[in-house]
Formats: structure tokens, sequence, C-alpha cells
């Protein structure tokens, strides 16, 4: 897709608090500019024809002075924050998450010209929550480098056990749970597959919660921690499959990345999940609850489909790169998104 009117473009980084990693804006910036769009991340950095807000923003005033001098605002959203709601993470983090919100949903409100979502997940979520937007809105999903991440490369899945991969930013401020329910799949596993199960764990996570989880149980636990982005494709490479911990995940970048090195997905059925891992890209099983009242899940289920996909790599992981290559390359999302800018100049 050509970009038309669009010579500049200020692109406002994710407030701090509010959902995932900065991949999104780099990736977005770097498609933009190989299109000959240039890229700003200040307000005061003018002339620009538009501003993209990556979820929220504290500089409402310049957003107001924007929309003033007749310059369209995007605003970006995935998911609002709710976990805060239903578990105690804390004062200071319940306050954070609120304010958050309420930032989110006043750019939707009154600020925005258009809305991009995430998934048609995220839409019907908001709209639930917080009414049907006034202006016009796409639905967009995250895309990937698919030259980058891809199933070539030398790393291999062990042949000897199973490795089963957790990507998470973080795993903290009531995502614990994500770790519980990997744990508790993994050892489900290791009584119904033929090799021994091992569980390796990227992202940030408390040395609390790292000794408690060691302590519970008899798997093994690779901790990488925080890894470099050009590493996931490696990590990816080197697992059999990737459980996807988020139970209301908007589109998580973990997953495409996932697809698109063949890493086949096994998670709930929940978020935008169903519109992402379809065919046999992986394996979704019932929750078993009700997730948004964050009842007991049905780990059983999710270890029969996990079993699955072990038994049947060489299609699963096929089916995962072609799914990848059907709906999440980069030029797409970008596409999608000049669509909504374009639409809005």
């Amino acid at each position: 897709m050509s970009v038309g009117k669009l010579t500049h473009i200020c692109v406002l980084p994710r407030l701090s608090g509010i959902g995932g990693m900065v991949s999104f804006r780099t990736k977005f910036s770097a498609g933009l500019q190989a299109r000959g769009v240039a890229i700003s991340n200040d307000l005061a950095d003018t002339p620009y024809d538009a501003v993209l807000v990556i979820g929220g923003t504290r500089q409402l005033p310049g957003l107001w002075r924007a929309r003033r001098r007749g310059i369209p605002i995007i605003q970006r959203l995935d998911g609002f924050n709710w976990l805060h709601r239903k578990l105690r993470t804390g004062l200071r983090h319940f306050l954070r998450a609120e304010r958050g919100n309420w930032l989110l949903a006043t750019i939707r409100t009154r600020l925005a010209d258009q809305i991009v979502y995430q998934s048609q997940f995220v839409r019907d979520w908001w709209e639930r929550g917080h009414g049907a937007t006034r202006v016009p809105y796409h639905v967009v999903l995250n895309g990937v480098d698919l030259e980058r991440y891809m199933p070539n490369g030398p790393e291999n899945p062990p042949g000897d056990r199973y490795r089963i991969l957790l990507v998470e930013g973080t795993l903290g401020g009531g995502y614990e749970m994500g770790l519980e329910h990997a744990i508790g799949l993994a050892e489900g596993l290791a009584g119904r597959v033929d090799r021994p199960v091992e569980l390796m764990v990227v992202g940030r996570v408390a040395d609390s919660l790292r000794q408690r989880a060691n302590e519970r149980t008899r798997i093994p636990i690779i901790w990488e921690g925080r890894v470099p982005a050009e590493r996931i494709p490696q990590i990816d490479r080197s697992a059999h499959v990737l459980f996807s911990a988020d139970l209301h995940p908007a589109c998580p970048n973990a997953v495409i990345e996932a697809m698109a090195c063949g890493l086949p997905v096994v998670a709930f059925d929940t978020g935008a999940l169903p519109e992402l891992v379809t065919g046999d890209a992986g394996r979704l099983a019932d929750y078993g609850g009700d997730p948004w009242e964050l009842e007991p899940a049905d780990i059983d289920g999710l270890v029969h489909a996990a079993q699955e996909i072990l038994e049947n790599q060489p299609r699963f992981r096929s089916a995962a790169r072609k799914r990848a290559e059907q709906a999440f390359s980069l030029r797409t999302m970008i596409d999608g998104y000049l669509a909504a800018i374009e639409e809005a100049l």
C-alpha cells in the first residue's frame, strides 16, 4: 500500500505500565521509514501529518493542542487493566492500573479520530466496558518479520526430552498464575508422554516466585530471564510447543513470533487466541470455568491439547508457519495501519 498524503507521523511511545513491550513501535517505525515516511516521537517536533498513540500517554495537553491544529489522532488499543480488580496486587499497582485505564479511555472517547484495535476480541472488550466508539475503527492484527522469525536455523528442539516454552515480558502483578498453569501443564505431560519434560521461562520473574516454583515441582525449569529480541527466534526454534499464559491476551507477539518460527501454540481458548491460533497451528483448550473471575482452570484439558501437538510435531510445526505466512506478515500489519491513518487525513 502506498503512503498517499502521509509524509511525517508522530508516534507516541506506550505509557509505562500499560500493556507490553516496545516491539510494535520499533517494527512500525522501521516499516514506515522504509516507505519514505519520517518518524518522530515528540509532539513538539512539528510539523507532522498525524499522531499515533500507542495505547495511552500522559501527554494529554499536547494531544489537545494537536487536535486544535487539525492534526488527526489515531489510537492503537489493546485491552485494559483488570487483574488488579480481582487480586491483591498492592495499592501502588492498583492506582497505577486505574490511572492507565483512565488515560486509555479518555483518549479513546475524547481525542482519537481513529481507533485501531489489535483484535476483534479487543474491540468487543472495549465496547462491553465503554460502549461503541464515536469514531471509525479498524481491526489490525500484529505482524512479524517473516524473514527473521522463521523455522530455518541451526537450533532444534532437544531430541531426548520435550521442552515447553513460556514467553512473557513480566510474570508479576497478577500474572503469576500463568506460571502456575505452565507448571501444571508440564507436570501433567510428564506422566503421559514418552520423554522427560522441561519448562523454559523467558521474561522477568521475581526471585521469590522462582524459588517457590522450584520448590513446588520436580519438573526442571530453565529460567532464561529477559532476553534481547534478537534471541527470540533461536529460543522459539529450540522448543516443542509454546504455552501462551495470559488469560485474555489482546494479540500476543510471543504467539505470532512462535508460529512464524514453526513453533505450535497451546493455550486456553481465551482472549484473541481463537483469532490467531487456527487449524493445526496449535491447540486451544476450554478453560473449564470463568476466566474473568479467575476460577480454577482445567489443566487436564490443556495437557491433552499439548500432548496431541507433541505427538504430531511435523504436522503442527508446518501448519504454524503457514498460518503466520497467511495472516501475520509485517507488510500486512503496516498496510492496515496506513489504511486507518490515510482515512483520518
